[in-house]
């Protein structure tokens, strides 16, 4: 398509990037992970750049901290919030539409294996801060913090994070409303008001400094997990933030 770049990273590149926590989750697989970036800049068009940020794990055993059997068949489901903004990035440039757009989407598989992470592994991330492993099942927010933290050093300065906390947001709303978290009051009404005009629900969720004390690591900076699962998707939201 017009205007469209795409670059594409292999485990290596991941690794030499220094983004721990994507690599981290990626080890316990054989299957090459893949950082997807692109790029879309029409002609002639200024503002800020928008970025798009999609969870792709391609099949999520829960790792170390293995699922329940039933229904683990529909983890392959667990890439939806990258095929959600490679999908919406295509319809931007199909339709020509007048926004600069940056895409990143980690791809891999989570599975245990010899070489798969584990509970109580100290992780840096790409941006610096050490995460302390407390379940290997909360890997795609691992994968998503590199992302977000690639998308900004792409240049990205409006973000949307597509994840799929889906447990956490199915107990909390059905599946009548997704979850909306945001640091920014005006951005979260804007993509609030195109869920309405879409039809695609959202509920914007609260951040609290006690939110945030509840996912400080005894070992590093931050825990991927809290182990009383309380809040579990806004804590999980107060990780990425």
């Amino acid at each position: 398509l017009p205007g469209v770049q795409v670059e594409v990273w292999g485990r290596a590149e991941i690794e030499e990037a220094g983004m721990g926590a994507f690599a981290g989750v990626a080890r316990g697989t054989h299957e090459e992970p893949r950082l997807i970036a692109i790029r879309y800049e029409p002609p002639d068009v200024a503002g800020p750049p928008l970025g798009f940020v999609g969870k792709a794990v391609t099949f999520d055993t829960g790792g170390i901290s293995l699922k329940p059997g039933s229904k683990m068949s529909e983890m392959k489901f667990d890439m939806s919030g990258g095929a959600a903004v490679l999908e919406a990035t295509g319809a931007v440039a199909r339709l020509g539409l007048p926004v600069r757009l940056i895409t990143v989407i980690g791809a891999t598989e989570n599975l245990p294996s010899g070489h798969a992470l584990k509970p109580g592994d100290i992780l840096r991330a790409k941006t610096g801060t050490t995460i302390e492993v407390i379940n290997t099942d909360a890997e795609g927010r691992l994968v998503l913090a590199d992302c977000l933290a690639h998308a900004v050093e792409l240049g990205a300065e409006r973000l949307v994070d597509m994840a799929t906390l889906t447990g956490a947001i199915v107990t909390t709303f059905g599946s009548t409303y997704a979850g909306l978290f945001g640091s920014d009051d005006d951005w979260c009404a804007e993509v609030e008001a195109a869920g309405a005009r879409a039809g695609e629900l959202v509920w914007r969720l609260p951040f609290h400094d006690e939110y945030a004390d509840a996912i400080k690591g005894k070992y590093a900076d931050i825990a991927n997990a809290v182990e009383d699962r309380k809040a579990s998707s806004i804590t999980a939201a107060e990780f990425l933030k």
